[in-house]
C-alpha cells in the first residue's frame, strides 16, 4: 500500500489508478479479460459469452486491448481465416483484481440488483 503522504492526487493524469481504471474500466473490458483467464479464445466465443456486446464493440475492446498489450491476437493463414486471442503475461496480472471483482459482484448480487433498478427507474 502507498503511504497517504505519497499519492497523487486522484485526477491527475499520471496517477496509476487513473492509468488503470482507464484501461479496465469500460463495461465490455472486464468481461473479456474474465473469459480470457480460461485460456485461448476466438471471436465467437466472446459473442457467444457476453449477451449484449456488438460486433463493433467488442471489436473495438479487442483492439484497444492488443494495442494497450493485455492480449495478444495470432492469425492463422488457413481458410477460413482463424483468430484467436490470448492475455499476454502483462495482461495475465490483470486477472487476479477482476477476479476479486467478479468474487465481490457475486457475494452482493442482491445489493447491485437492487442499486441497478433504482438507478433504471430515475431513467425511465
Amino acid at each position: 500500500m502507498v503511504p497517504k503522504n505519497d499519492r497523487k492526487p486522484l485526477l491527475s493524469p499520471d496517477c496509476p489508478m487513473r492509468r488503470m481504471l482507464d484501461l479496465v474500466g469500460d463495461k465490455w473490458t472486464p468481461p473479456v479479460l474474465y473469459i480470457l483467464s480460461s485460456g485461448t479464445s476466438r471471436y465467437s466465443d466472446f459473442q457467444r459469452q457476453i449477451p449484449g456486446v456488438s460486433k463493433k464493440m467488442l471489436t473495438q475492446t479487442l483492439r484497444r486491448l492488443e494495442a494497450a498489450g493485455i492480449i495478444e491476437r495470432t492469425v492463422y493463414a488457413v481458410v477460413p481465416p482463424k483468430v484467436e486471442y490470448n492475455l499476454t503475461p502483462f495482461g495475465e496480472k490483470l486477472i487476479e483484481p477482476i477476479a476479486a471483482l467478479a468474487d465481490w459482484a457475486w457475494q452482493h448480487q442482491e445489493e447491485l440488483r437492487l442499486v441497478y433498478e433504482r438507478q433504471k427507474s430515475k431513467v425511465d
